[in-house]
């Protein structure tokens, strides 16, 4: 058996060298883009604040839009945001649905379709929803309308987020 040496030259001693360096710098210069990119999609998501929207007093048992705005953080952008809810009374129970289409996110409307009296129509594609939320067979959405989370504090209605309903 022959033993070989196994020398380093100069050369490949500069050439490892400078480009461990090289990587390290690199690396410094790049960490903190790199965590300034991800920083939004790492940060726990905040829940909503519950928004006072109308005196409970004002509610009747007919489907009534109110428009009410929230505070948005987006990455580092903070941002009021305009939304709307139809509110009614249904007994004793306090009923708010969000005026978005499951559909393809149109804005529905509460009986403005002459054809379906005491529906909530959606003019893009003629989707109905019953007025509790629950969409009719047959028409294009397949979901129920999202129902707000709320309150009731202080004879106020307070909504926080739209949420999908599992009973529908």
């Amino acid at each position: 058996m022959s033993e070989k040496r196994h020398r380093v030259s100069r050369r490949q001693f500069l050439n490892y060298t400078l480009t461990g360096v090289g990587g390290f710098m690199a690396a410094g210069m790049l960490m903190p883009m790199v965590r300034f990119a991800l920083d939004p999609v790492l940060r726990p998501t905040e829940d909503q604040d519950m928004v006072q929207v109308v005196s409970v007093d004002e509610l009747t048992n007919e489907p009534q839009r109110f428009d009410f705005k929230i505070k948005q953080v987006d990455a580092w952008y903070e941002s009021e945001e305009s939304r709307s809810a139809w509110v009614f009374k249904s007994g004793d129970e306090i009923v708010a649905l969000s005026p978005v289409c499951k559909h393809l996110g149109c804005t529905v409307n509460w009986n403005s379709d002459p054809k379906n009296p005491n529906k909530f129509f959606c003019p893009c594609h003629y989707g109905l929803y019953e007025k509790d939320g629950t969409n009719v067979p047959g028409t294009p959405p397949l979901a129920p309308l999202d129902r707000y989370e709320q309150e009731v504090k202080d004879g106020y209605l307070y909504l926080g987020k739209a949420k999908p309903r599992k009973d529908g």
